[in-house]
C-alpha cells in the first residue's frame, strides 16, 4: 500500500477492530443507514431466482439444478438492484466466508438470508465493500449465537458502518471495483495456467503408461478404441485376467447404520479416496468386532479400492497405513497378480482414455455406476515389469516438474487474494486516501461512446 498516501488527519473511531478514521468520517449503526424489510414472493410472480456464490449475487439454474430446490419459491423474499445480501450463520466456519453480496439485478433469493436495502446516506457499493471487508478479515467470527453461531438483524442492527461523504464512498466503490478487477484478471491467467499445466501433466503421464518411454520401438495395433497403438512387444489384456480377487463392499443387511462408531476402523467409500490417497472420516468407523464379521472386505497393501458410483476412474493404493480398513459400501477392491504393478495400474485406471471406456460400459440410469463385470473386462496394455517400474520414475520426475510449476502458480493467486483483501480493508477504512484517483480508462470510455 505505499504508494498510496494516508489522510491528513484521523481521529478515534470507537471501533476496535477499525481503530483511527479520518476526520471528516462518522460511524453509525446499521439501523441508522438501512431497512432490513422483507418482501415475500408471495404471488409467485417474479422467477428470477439468485443465489449468494463466493460473494457475488448469481442467477440460479433452475432447470439444470443440481441442489436441492423448494416446491414453491413463495417463501422466498423479493431483492432489487442494490440490495445486500447476508449469509449470518455458521459464523465461525472459515469454510463459509463471502457471506456478503450485492444484487446487481432484481429477483428472489431465500428467505434464510439478510437483505439490506440502503438508504440516502450510504452508497451500497461502499457498504457492500465495507461489510465484505469485515467478513474477510473475521470481523463477524465471534459474533452471533446459538448451535449454529447465526445472527438475526435484531443482533446485527447495531454493528458500526463507517460512513465518509457521500461522494466519498462513491469514490472508494469506484476505485475498488477498477482495481479488484484487474487483480481478478491476473488470479484469473494464473487459474488457467494451473488448469493447462494439470491438462499437459495429465496428457505426459497418459502418453507414457498407454506408449512407453522409446519413441522408435515397433508399435502395433491395440485392437482397443481408446488406446490405439502400442509397443509391439506389450500384452494388452482384460483387466480381470491380472487380478487374484475383486469384491464389491458390504451392503444391504451386512451394514447398518448404527454398526457405526466414532474413531473406530475407518470405511473407505469414494469421498475418502483423495488423488490416489485414502483420507478417512472419523465418523464412518466400525469397531473390531464388526471389522472381523466384515473380513473379507479388509484392505490389504497393493490392493486398489474404487469408486462404484459418481466420479469412474477415482481410486486409491492401500498403503501400509491403510491395512486393516474396510472396503465400503460404494466402492469395489481388487487385488492383482505379479505381471501388473499397482501404481502403474492407477495410472492407468485414472487416464481419461480408460475413464471414458468405463463411463461407457457402466451401468446405472442416473449415474455411472462401475460393478466387478465392468471393471474387470476393461483391456489395458501390461508392458514388462520392468519397463512398468521405468515409466514410474519417469512419471514422478514429470510430476515434479508440473507440481513446482502449480505450486508457484498458486502461491502467485494467494499472494494476489491477500492483496486484494488488504487493499480493500484500507480503502474502507481510510488507512489509505483515493479522493484524488482518477480512473485510467476514463477518456478511453468515453471515446467508445461516442464511437471514437
Amino acid at each position: 500500500m505505499a504508494k498510496y498516501e494516508k489522510y491528513a488527519e484521523y481521529k478515534d473511531s470507537g471501533v476496535e477492530w477499525v481503530g483511527d478514521v479520518p476526520q471528516s468520517w462518522e460511524v453509525k449503526p446499521v439501523l441508522a443507514l438501512f431497512t432490513p424489510e422483507m418482501i415475500k414472493n408471495v404471488d409467485g410472480i417474479e422467477t428470477n431466482v439468485l443465489s449468494l456464490s463466493y460473494g457475488r449475487i448469481i442467477q440460479r439454474d433452475v432447470e439444470n439444478n443440481h441442489g436441492l430446490l423448494p416446491e414453491s419459491f413463495n417463501t422466498y423474499q423479493i431483492v432489487k438492484c442494490g440490495d445486500i445480501i447476508l449469509r449470518l450463520t455458521d459464523l465461525q466456519n472459515d469454510k463459509r466466508s463471502l457471506r456478503v453480496g450485492l444484487a446487481t439485478q432484481k429477483g428472489i433469493i431465500t428467505s434464510a438470508y439478510l437483505k439490506l436495502s440502503a438508504l440516502k446516506e450510504i452508497d451500497p457499493k461502499f457498504a457492500y465493500r465495507l461489510l465484505h471487508s469485515y467478513d474477510t478479515t473475521k470481523v463477524f467470527y465471534g459474533m452471533g449465537g446459538g448451535l449454529r453461531q447465526s445472527m438475526k438483524f435484531e443482533d446485527f442492527r447495531r454493528l458500526p458502518i463507517l460512513v465518509p461523504p457521500k461522494s466519498e464512498q462513491t469514490q472508494i466503490a469506484n476505485f475498488l471495483d477498477h482495481e479488484t478487477t484487474k487483480i481478478d484478471s491476473l488470479i484469473a491467467k494464473q487459474e488457467k495456467l494451473i488448469e493447462l499445466l494439470k491438462e499437459k501433466r495429465q496428457a505426459v503421464i497418459s502418453h507414457a503408461v498407454t506408449k512407453g518411454l522409446n519413441p522408435n520401438v515397433t508399435m502395433k495395433d491395440s485392437g482397443v478404441e481408446w488406446l490405439g497403438q502400442v509397443p509391439e512387444h506389450w500384452v494388452v489384456a482384460q483387466l480381470k485376467f491380472n487380478m487374484l480377487d475383486i469384491q464389491t463392499g458390504p451392503f444391504g443387511s451386512q451394514l447398518h447404520a448404527e454398526d457405526y462408531i466414532e474413531d473406530g476402523i475407518p470405511l473407505i467409500n469414494p469421498a475418502h479416496m483423495i488423488n490416489g490417497v485414502l483420507v478417512p472420516d472419523s465418523q464412518i468407523t466400525v469397531d473390531e468386532t464388526t471389522q472381523e464379521r466384515l473380513s473379507r472386505h479388509k484392505l490389504a497393501v497393493g490392493d486398489i479400492i474404487f469408486a462404484r458410483r459418481g466420479e469412474l476412474g477415482r481410486c486409491a493404493i492401500v498403503r501400509e497405513e491403510n491395512v486393516g480398513w474396510l472396503c465400503g459400501t460404494g466402492s469395489l477392491k481388487a487385488k492383482l497378480n505379479d505381471k501388473l504393478l499397482p501404481e502403474y495400474a492407477y495410472l492407468l485406471i485414472t487416464s481419461d482414455g480408460l475413464v471414458s471406456e468405463l463411463s461407457l460400459e457402466s451401468k446405472g440410469s442416473t449415474m455411472d455406476n462401475l460393478n466387478t463385470e465392468t471393471l474387470g473386462k476393461v483391456r489395458t496394455p501390461v508392458p514388462p515389469i520392468k519397463e512398468q517400474t521405468a515409466i514410474l520414475i519417469y512419471v514422478e520426475q514429470v510430476s515434479g516438474k508440473y507440481k513446482k510449476l502449480i505450486e508457484n502458480a498458486e502461491s502467485a493467486i494467494q499472494l494476489m487474494q491477500e492483496r486484494r483483501t488488504a487493499l480493500i480493508s484500507s480503502a474502507v477504512t481510510g488507512k489509505i486516501d483515493v479522493r484524488h484517483w482518477q480512473n485510467p480508462n476514463k477518456n478511453n470510455d468515453a471515446k467508445k461512446e461516442l464511437g471514437v
